[in-house]
């Protein structure tokens, strides 16, 4: 019985890696394929490979700009959604107070209200700021919808980690801030290594709201869908292609510690 479980743990597992994989790896194939190969219908797969769409598609029509943009915008988005949403999801955690479950009722409805709602009047406000069609402009867009999120997956991995180690640290002789710095961040830095990459493949692949604040200073994803889409397929392959790609080197980096935050250990 134990044998049979075991080759099925297994079998699920190349299911798995099947089902998420193949998709990744045609996209990669048809990225670098010749235009030849590719639509010679003839072959199943591509034998031939270039890099000329990667190239055409970053320098000669200008995608990497849109590529640092992406960037900049997603790490700007962490950094601001994880610094006032990890202390909000601490204190939920941490602290018994009036109104408490009604607060985390009211964050987590405010991802109930459709992008379309948030959007213009967001775009509305930031044309009167003056930052509509800035880096830090969609930042703060991709924040805002990113927050609840990071509240609740904070208040998640909080509320896992003991309070009896910052009690500890309490005795030794440190006060609230100090032992949060020093032992509950670093405890619970699996987890918040999984809410960052949340914040970052939100921000990453978001289109809609991008696409309405920006003009000159577009993310990737609404560029694709204003000029790739029109062009061969190799160059929507290509644009694919770097758009999968840091979310899933950003995974494969922090893998340890998103595994870690599962309670499992990698040697």
């Amino acid at each position: 019985m134990a044998k049979v479980q075991i080759i099925l743990t297994y079998l699920a597992a190349l299911a798995l890696a099947f089902w998420v994989l193949t998709p990744i790896i045609l996209v990669t194939l048809s990225a670098f394929a010749d235009p030849r190969d590719y639509y010679n219908v003839m072959k199943l797969l591509p034998s031939s490979f270039t890099l000329a769409n990667i190239y055409e598609l970053l320098f000669v029509l200008g995608t990497w700009r849109n590529v640092i943009t992406s960037l900049a915008v997603a790490v700007l988005a962490i950094l601001i959604s994880m610094g006032l949403g990890v202390p909000a999801g601490y204190v939920l955690a941490r602290y018994s107070f009036r109104g408490r479950d009604t607060l985390k009722l009211t964050i987590m409805g405010l991802r109930a209200f459709p992008l379309i709602v948030v959007a213009v009047p967001l775009t509305v406000i930031f044309m009167q700021v003056g930052i509509a069609d800035s880096i830090l402009g969609v930042a703060l867009a991709h924040s805002i919808l990113a927050i609840p999120i990071v509240i609740f997956m904070a208040y998640s991995t909080f509320a896992g980690i003991p309070t009896q180690i910052e009690e500890a640290a309490y005795i030794d002789g440190l006060d609230e801030f100090s032992a949060f710095l020093r032992v509950t961040l670093p405890v619970s830095a699996p987890g918040l290594a999984a809410i960052a990459i949340q914040v970052f493949i939100i921000s990453w692949n978001e289109t809609f709201i991008a696409g309405i604040l920006t003009l000159r200073n577009r993310t990737l994803p609404p560029e694709i869908l204003a000029s790739i889409l029109t062009a061969p397929d190799p160059y929507k392959f290509a644009g694919a292609l770097i758009m999968m790609l840091p979310a899933v080197l950003f995974t494969f980096l922090l893998r340890k510690r998103l595994i870690a935050a599962w309670g499992i250990t990698l040697r």
